[in-house]
Protein backbone atom coordinates (compact mmCIF):
# COMPACT_ATOMS: atom_id res chain seq x y z
CA UNK A 1 0.00 0.00 0.00
CA UNK A 2 1.42 3.38 -1.02
CA UNK A 3 1.82 6.19 1.53
CA UNK A 4 -0.93 8.16 -0.26
CA UNK A 5 -3.34 5.23 -0.09
CA UNK A 6 -2.50 4.74 3.58
CA UNK A 7 -3.22 8.41 4.38
CA UNK A 8 -6.47 8.31 2.41
CA UNK A 9 -7.51 5.17 4.28
CA UNK A 10 -6.82 6.90 7.61
CA UNK A 11 -8.77 9.99 6.52
CA UNK A 12 -11.71 7.92 5.31
CA UNK A 13 -11.66 5.86 8.48
CA UNK A 14 -11.76 9.07 10.53
CA UNK A 15 -14.82 10.27 8.59
CA UNK A 16 -16.57 6.90 8.85
CA UNK A 17 -16.31 6.10 5.14
CA UNK A 18 -15.23 2.79 3.62
CA UNK A 19 -11.55 2.43 2.71
CA UNK A 20 -12.48 1.98 -0.96
CA UNK A 21 -14.48 5.23 -1.16
CA UNK A 22 -13.11 7.57 -3.80
CA UNK A 23 -14.14 10.77 -5.51
CA UNK A 24 -12.43 11.84 -8.70
CA UNK A 25 -10.52 14.50 -6.75
CA UNK A 26 -9.37 12.04 -4.10
CA UNK A 27 -8.27 9.59 -6.80
CA UNK A 28 -6.22 12.28 -8.54
CA UNK A 29 -4.45 13.17 -5.29
CA UNK A 30 -3.76 9.48 -4.65
CA UNK A 31 -2.53 8.80 -8.17
CA UNK A 32 -0.17 11.77 -8.01
CA UNK A 33 1.14 10.71 -4.58
CA UNK A 34 0.31 14.26 -3.46
CA UNK A 35 2.03 15.51 -0.33
CA UNK A 36 -1.14 17.54 0.24
CA UNK A 37 -2.95 14.41 1.47
CA UNK A 38 -1.03 14.54 4.76
CA UNK A 39 -2.00 18.23 5.19
CA UNK A 40 -5.60 17.43 4.32
CA UNK A 41 -5.77 14.70 6.97
CA UNK A 42 -4.15 16.87 9.65
CA UNK A 43 -6.30 19.88 8.75
CA UNK A 44 -9.47 17.78 8.92
CA UNK A 45 -8.48 16.39 12.31
CA UNK A 46 -7.81 19.93 13.57
CA UNK A 47 -11.46 20.88 12.92
CA UNK A 48 -12.26 18.97 16.10
CA UNK A 49 -9.93 20.87 18.41
CA UNK A 50 -9.75 24.42 19.64
CA UNK A 51 -8.46 26.24 22.69
CA UNK A 52 -11.43 28.62 22.41
CA UNK A 53 -14.34 26.38 21.40
CA UNK A 54 -15.74 23.26 23.06
CA UNK A 55 -15.68 19.96 21.18
CA UNK A 56 -19.47 20.23 20.77
CA UNK A 57 -19.13 23.73 19.31
CA UNK A 58 -16.45 22.50 16.88
CA UNK A 59 -18.78 19.72 15.78
CA UNK A 60 -21.76 22.05 15.32
CA UNK A 61 -19.69 24.51 13.30
CA UNK A 62 -18.46 21.61 11.14
CA UNK A 63 -22.04 20.42 10.71
CA UNK A 64 -23.34 23.86 9.74
CA UNK A 65 -20.60 24.29 7.14
CA UNK A 66 -21.01 20.75 5.76
CA UNK A 67 -24.77 21.36 5.42
CA UNK A 68 -24.12 24.77 3.84
CA UNK A 69 -21.79 23.12 1.34
CA UNK A 70 -24.30 20.35 0.57
CA UNK A 71 -21.80 17.69 1.63
CA UNK A 72 -23.58 14.50 2.71
CA UNK A 73 -20.61 12.48 4.05
CA UNK A 74 -19.34 15.39 6.15
CA UNK A 75 -22.85 16.30 7.32
CA UNK A 76 -23.27 12.73 8.59
CA UNK A 77 -19.83 12.78 10.18
CA UNK A 78 -20.30 16.08 12.04
CA UNK A 79 -23.84 15.12 13.10
CA UNK A 80 -22.52 11.95 14.72
CA UNK A 81 -19.56 13.77 16.25
CA UNK A 82 -21.80 16.53 17.64
CA UNK A 83 -24.14 13.93 19.16
CA UNK A 84 -21.15 12.20 20.76
CA UNK A 85 -20.17 15.56 22.28
CA UNK A 86 -23.63 16.01 23.81
CA UNK A 87 -25.43 18.06 21.17
CA UNK A 88 -29.20 17.72 21.30
CA UNK A 89 -31.43 17.11 18.29
CA UNK A 90 -32.58 20.74 18.59
CA UNK A 91 -29.00 22.04 18.52
CA UNK A 92 -28.18 19.87 15.51
CA UNK A 93 -31.32 21.06 13.72
CA UNK A 94 -30.39 24.66 14.51
CA UNK A 95 -26.90 24.27 13.02
CA UNK A 96 -28.49 22.98 9.80
CA UNK A 97 -31.20 25.65 9.89
CA UNK A 98 -28.57 28.35 10.35
CA UNK A 99 -26.79 27.16 7.20
CA UNK A 100 -30.00 27.40 5.19
CA UNK A 101 -31.07 30.77 6.61
CA UNK A 102 -27.65 32.31 6.12
CA UNK A 103 -27.48 31.02 2.55
CA UNK A 104 -30.51 33.17 1.75
CA UNK A 105 -29.26 36.13 3.80
CA UNK A 106 -25.83 35.98 2.22
CA UNK A 107 -27.25 36.10 -1.31
CA UNK A 108 -29.69 38.87 -0.43
CA UNK A 109 -27.34 41.13 1.52
CA UNK A 110 -24.46 40.54 -0.87
CA UNK A 111 -26.76 41.77 -3.65
CA UNK A 112 -27.62 44.90 -1.63
CA UNK A 113 -23.95 45.49 -0.91
CA UNK A 114 -22.84 44.96 -4.51
CA UNK A 115 -25.44 47.26 -6.03
CA UNK A 116 -25.02 49.99 -3.41
CA UNK A 117 -28.43 51.41 -4.34
CA UNK A 118 -30.34 53.13 -1.56
CA UNK A 119 -33.63 51.97 -3.08
CA UNK A 120 -32.85 48.31 -2.33
CA UNK A 121 -32.22 49.09 1.34
CA UNK A 122 -35.70 50.63 1.58
CA UNK A 123 -37.60 47.62 0.20
CA UNK A 124 -38.47 45.07 2.94
CA UNK A 125 -36.41 41.87 2.72
CA UNK A 126 -39.42 39.62 3.47
CA UNK A 127 -37.10 36.85 4.68
CA UNK A 128 -38.37 35.09 7.82
CA UNK A 129 -35.65 34.83 10.47
CA UNK A 130 -37.41 33.54 13.59
CA UNK A 131 -34.56 31.08 14.11
CA UNK A 132 -32.31 34.01 15.05
CA UNK A 133 -34.66 35.35 17.74
CA UNK A 134 -34.24 32.73 20.46
CA UNK A 135 -31.63 30.21 19.31
CA UNK A 136 -31.38 27.02 21.38
CA UNK A 137 -27.59 27.21 21.11
CA UNK A 138 -27.65 30.74 22.55
CA UNK A 139 -27.32 34.12 20.86
CA UNK A 140 -23.51 34.21 20.95
CA UNK A 141 -23.01 30.78 19.42
CA UNK A 142 -25.71 31.33 16.79
CA UNK A 143 -23.89 34.53 15.79
CA UNK A 144 -20.67 32.50 15.59
CA UNK A 145 -22.34 29.94 13.31
CA UNK A 146 -23.77 32.78 11.21
CA UNK A 147 -20.35 34.38 10.87
CA UNK A 148 -18.72 31.09 9.84
CA UNK A 149 -21.36 30.38 7.17
CA UNK A 150 -21.19 33.99 5.92
CA UNK A 151 -17.40 33.75 5.62
CA UNK A 152 -17.71 30.57 3.54
CA UNK A 153 -20.38 32.17 1.36
CA UNK A 154 -18.32 35.32 0.86
CA UNK A 155 -20.77 37.92 2.14
CA UNK A 156 -18.70 40.86 3.36
CA UNK A 157 -21.70 42.72 4.76
CA UNK A 158 -22.86 39.71 6.80
CA UNK A 159 -19.35 38.85 8.00
CA UNK A 160 -18.88 42.39 9.28
CA UNK A 161 -22.32 42.52 10.91
CA UNK A 162 -21.94 39.16 12.71
CA UNK A 163 -18.36 39.89 13.77
CA UNK A 164 -19.49 43.24 15.19
CA UNK A 165 -22.35 41.55 17.08
CA UNK A 166 -19.96 38.97 18.50
CA UNK A 167 -17.50 41.58 19.72
CA UNK A 168 -20.40 43.48 21.37
CA UNK A 169 -21.47 40.21 23.03
CA UNK A 170 -17.97 39.89 24.50
CA UNK A 171 -16.67 37.14 22.23
CA UNK A 172 -12.91 37.02 21.90
CA UNK A 173 -11.26 37.47 18.54
CA UNK A 174 -9.51 34.13 19.08
CA UNK A 175 -12.88 32.37 19.36
CA UNK A 176 -14.10 34.10 16.19
CA UNK A 177 -10.88 33.25 14.37
CA UNK A 178 -11.13 29.56 15.32
CA UNK A 179 -14.73 29.32 14.10
CA UNK A 180 -13.70 30.69 10.70
CA UNK A 181 -10.59 28.47 10.66
CA UNK A 182 -12.78 25.40 11.19
CA UNK A 183 -15.21 26.59 8.49
CA UNK A 184 -12.36 26.97 6.02
CA UNK A 185 -10.97 23.51 6.74
CA UNK A 186 -14.36 21.78 6.51
CA UNK A 187 -14.80 23.50 3.15
CA UNK A 188 -11.35 22.35 2.02
CA UNK A 189 -12.04 18.75 3.05
CA UNK A 190 -15.32 18.89 1.16
CA UNK A 191 -13.49 19.55 -2.08
CA UNK A 192 -12.20 15.97 -2.09
CA UNK A 193 -14.74 14.13 0.11
CA UNK A 194 -18.31 14.68 -1.05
Amino acid sequence: MSESTEIITELLQATGLEAGYRTESLSLLEKGESRYLRDLKLNFTSTLTSEHLSAKECGLIGLSIAANNNNTPLTKYYTKYSEEQGATAAEIAEAVGCASLLASNNVFYRFRHFTQKEKYTQIPARIRMQLMMKPVTGKEFFELLSLAVSAVNGCEMCVNAHEDSLIKLGTTEERIFDAVRIASLVTATGKVIF
